[in-house]
């Protein structure tokens, strides 16, 4: 599909850019924007119903209830969930791998076993393993990437073995963009009879998710990488294993009854949704998938692959400039981490910053694989749909000034 990155059909669709013209906005793989139709979604809903979900048989309980049975139907459906109880609404991503981690992982992890993760992976999908680990007296074993950034079929068969039991990994990292292997992992651990954990959360706004084809067990995402709200993520789970895993926290709407000294949970989902649920932002999550669903993946992905190779060309005419990760620009999903020759990251966002260019700097919470890349820290500029040439224009002659800044 033919894109042309000059001109800019989404821009309008988002408040903050359309309010900010100037503005070169890089940073999507933190938070995206939110399109105006996100935005009205949660204000509908605090006009319209709001009253607290599942506890009241008044109309705007009711109405508030089914927003969010109608917004977990649509956000497993993205997904390929053919059970909407098999999508658990969280916090965000990272309490939706924490759950897995303290609730299920627990009830199969033996002393003598491995959890096998990437060196790629975020904070969220790393510390939450390394306390697993540590409590059941289990081992922690990296896979490591080749100078592209690509795990390899060797590095799988090296490193999953009749002692692993949960295999953790992120779909697309955070820092250098590349998707992993995972449908090769979810058949060797399965063949181990263990388990495959995913953090989408890098994935879910750039390309196609469906749950069954990985093969995955679990699967992590967050609302606001994918056009939503902050405040809300999601956990999806096969049944079976949601069923029989205990909940992580406990209280209002997730049991079914108490007495003086028990208490019998709620069916899943509800049994992992202790409290008030942000109904608002279910919903505006929704929404956001929605936006998603209306422009259509080819589209986004051409768009977004545009973008990202129009970008790494320019960079490469930099000679200061050092990308991290594959040379393709077809594998970067969205992000480019690099480095400029002798300036700290820091430096580089803060003096682009003045010139209105928003990217990241620092450890991207990724800190080992910083540490194995031999990087201290990096910058990354990260697109999505709603940018287009002008945005690269904006970076390259920041950049540009970066170095005169430091060199004549």
């Amino acid at each position: 599909m033919s894109v042309d990155i000059a001109a800019n059909p989404y821009r309008k669709d988002f408040p903050l850019l359309e309010a900010n013209p100037s503005l070169a906005f890089l940073d999507s793989a933190a938070t995206a924007q939110r399109p105006a139709a996100v935005l009205d979604a949660q204000r509908a809903f605090y006009e319209t119903m709001n009253a607290n979900a599942l506890r009241g048989l008044y109309r705007l309980s009711v109405d508030a209830t089914q927003a969010i049975d109608q917004a977990r139907a649509s956000i497993a459906r993205f997904i390929g969930s053919h059970d909407a109880r098999e999508l658990v609404f969280c916090r965000n991503a990272s309490e939706a791998l924490n759950l897995v981690a303290k609730a299920f992982a627990p009830t199969v992890l033996e002393p003598g076993d491995e959890v096998c993760v990437t060196i790629m992976e975020h904070h969220s999908n790393l510390v939450p393993w390394q306390q697993a680990c540590r409590k059941a007296g289990a081992s922690l074993v990296y896979l490591y990437p080749n100078e592209n950034g690509v795990i390899t079929d060797q590095e799988l068969d090296a490193k999953i073995g009749p002692k692993t039991k949960i295999v953790a990994a992120a779909h697309v990292s955070n820092v250098l963009g590349i998707e992993n292997p995972l449908a090769a992992m979810a058949e060797r651990v399965h063949a181990q009879e263990g388990y495959l954990v995913v953090d989408g959360a890098q994935s879910v706004p750039h390309m196609p998710v469906d749950v069954h084809a990985i093969g995955c067990d679990f699967f992590a995402f967050s609302a606001h990488k994918a056009f939503g709200p902050f405040g809300v993520g999601m956990l999806w789970g096969s049944l079976d294993l949601l069923e029989e895993m205990p909940p992580f926290l406990t209280g209002g709407e997730m049991i079914s009854s108490v007495t003086q000294i028990d208490a019998v949970w709620a069916p899943v989902p509800e049994k992992f949704e202790a409290g008030t649920q942000d109904a608002a932002g279910i919903a505006a999550s929704a929404a956001g998938i929605a936006y998603i669903e209306s422009i259509g993946w080819d589209a986004v992905q051409a768009r977004e692959q545009a973008l990202v190779r129009a970008c790494m060309d320019r960079l490469a005419k930099l000679p200061y400039v050092r990308v991290l990760g594959h040379p393709d620009p077809a594998q970067h999903h969205g992000a480019i981490s690099f480095n400029v020759d002798g300036i700290h990251p820091h430096d580089v966002a803060s003096i682009l910053d003045e010139h209105n260019v928003a990217i990241r700097a620092g450890q991207h919470c990724a800190q080992p694989l910083l540490t194995w890349l031999g990087e201290e820290s990096c910058c990354r500029a990260s697109l999505a749909l709603y940018n287009d040439e002008s945005d690269i224009e904006a970076l390259i002659a920041g950049l540009e000034t970066v170095w005169r800044t430091f060199n004549g």
